[in-house]
């Protein structure tokens, strides 16, 4: 595969050894739509590895069926790929296997809300340790821009070209509920924000829930009249209010409001920790 040559316009990227193709052909690219947040994602998700130094064999990605799904061509270490909704039951299997293995799942909105909705719940209620980013654009952004579970109560789609009638899901809310003990919310607009709770989910004893909201300009962007990537990544900025903010707000004033930040850390028994002492039980009670 012949690419084109560096130069001063086309500078090598600081992070181009750590995704695949960077590794494969020696030159990163992706294939994302232009102005698509997830390149962004992906590569915040290298600093992460970088920075914290992370052993590829301890921290594999999980990545399912969604637009999102050609990511792999810009992460770094082992990347599993698995079926439209799956990524958490092959995660928690990974987990139970080797326990000091903390997987990484990488889920759409639709995704992980829809066909993959029971798995999410029961993943948070278990509190297996295991990392979900969430990739959150708020449409079906692979099968020609359908109204997704998070499309926002009156915007436009493919299916809902009137405005979508139906309330939008709220992953967070339901993770909390759910059982998952540390969950947070950022967007392409807080990079440093969702770098930092990255690097905590992973180190956390548990199950870790970050969702991540990104611009989609070609279908969120262009049935919304923001056809340009600026005008859905300023849209995204400028309705994100801090949690702390959120607070004082009636929910008239919410409405249709990106609350970020960090809503729980509430540490307790891990799954597979339980799982080991529930072998080793076992086994004394043979002997």
């Amino acid at each position: 595969m012949s690419l084109p040559p560096y130069t001063p316009e086309r500078p090598r990227h600081p992070y181009e050894d750590m995704p695949y193709t960077g590794r494969k052909f020696g030159q990163a690219f992706h294939l994302f739509c232009r102005g698509c947040g997830y390149g962004a994602i992906g590569q915040l998700l290298c600093r992460v590895f970088k920075e914290e130094r992370l052993d590829e064999k301890k921290h594999p990605f999980i990545v399912g069926v969604g637009c999102y799904s050609i990511i792999p061509l810009i992460l770094p270490g082992r990347i599993w790929m698995t079926l439209h909704g799956r990524t958490l039951p092959v995660a928690t299997g990974i987990k139970l296997a080797n326990p000091d293995v903390t997987p990484i799942c990488l889920a759409g909105d639709g995704d992980n809300l829809s066909i993959g909705t029971n798995h999410f719940v029961h993943a948070c209620r278990r509190n297996i340790g295991i990392v979900l980013i969430m990739l959150h654009n708020n449409i079906y952004g692979m099968t020609g821009g359908q109204a997704a579970p998070t499309t926002p109560h009156g915007m436009n789609a493919t299916t809902a070209p009137y405005g979508f009638l139906e309330t939008e899901f709220d992953a967070v809310s339901l993770a909390i509920s759910a059982g998952a003990t540390y969950v947070a919310r950022w967007t392409t607009a807080h990079p440093r924000q969702f770098m930092k709770s990255v690097k905590k989910a992973i180190k956390w004893k548990g199950f870790a829930f970050i969702d991540m909201v990104s611009q989609c300009p070609t279908y969120f962007g262009r049935k919304n009249d923001m056809a340009q990537p600026v005008d859905v990544f300023n849209w995204i900025k400028g309705n994100s209010i801090p949690i702390n903010k959120a607070e004082g707000l009636s929910p008239e004033e919410l409405q249709g409001k990106f609350i970020v930040g960090e809503f729980k850390e509430s540490p307790r028994e891990e799954l597979s920790e339980k799982y080991i002492e529930l072998i080793k039980r076992a086994r004394e009670k043979k002997k």
